[in-house]
């Protein structure tokens, strides 16, 4: 066998492999290859972990928000409010940083093409502008009280979205910090509850 043919056909099974590789790793039918740069391991990732970090880093950022809300001093949130306000923006910036470092990774954009619509609707527990307007306009328990209920349903909706992506996603830390999300929010959502009773 000449040195042309044998070259050609460790080329043929190469790309063969590559091809079966890609295809058998990914539970989601949707997995986009094309624009993946070269290099990125397409294995690593499909379309359900693209969307999962392109969708919780905005609504880790309005949770962010709304902490900002009880930080502030003129709103005079309780010390307990305070402390949980705290540590969910504690917790969440750096996971915007990791979601980010993904899809940077990955050669997604960070935000998805329909980005256009509004968050509150697309995702489960965003509160509306309309709700974060009122949110800013109260003061001392009434505050407490909505920032509470509404912390409670947002929490509520990042675990229905990380449980989604442990469901359908294939990429190994998406998963680990899918399950971090659920963990930690799942607690939080406690002693958010017991703050109402």
């Amino acid at each position: 066998m000449g040195p042309t043919v044998k070259t050609l056909r460790m080329a043929i099974a190469a790309v063969s492999f590559i091809a079966l590789t890609a295809c058998g790793s990914s539970t989601s039918s949707d997995t986009t290859i094309a624009s993946t740069p070269a290099g990125a391991d397409v294995a690593s990732f499909n379309d359900d972990d693209a969307m999962f970090a392109q969708m919780m880093i905005p609504h880790h950022e309005q949770a962010i928000e709304m902490a900002d809300m009880a930080l502030d001093p003129t709103v005079g949130a309780s010390s307990a409010i305070v402390a949980l306000a705290t540590q969910i923006k504690g917790a969440q910036d750096p996971e915007i940083a990791q979601m980010t470092s993904f899809l940077t990774t990955w050669g997604r954009p960070l935000v998805p093409d329909d980005d256009d619509m509004d968050h509150s609707t697309m995702m489960s527990g965003m509160l509306s502008l309309e709700d974060l307007d009122t949110l800013r306009s109260l003061k001392g328990p009434a505050f407490d009280k909505a920032w509470t209920e509404g912390m409670i349903a947002h929490h509520e909706g990042a675990i229905d979205m990380a449980q989604d992506v442990l469901k359908d996603g294939v990429n190994p830390e998406a998963r680990s910090l899918a399950q971090g999300i659920i963990d930690g929010q799942t607690a939080e959502i406690t002693t958010l509850r017991n703050l109402l009773k």
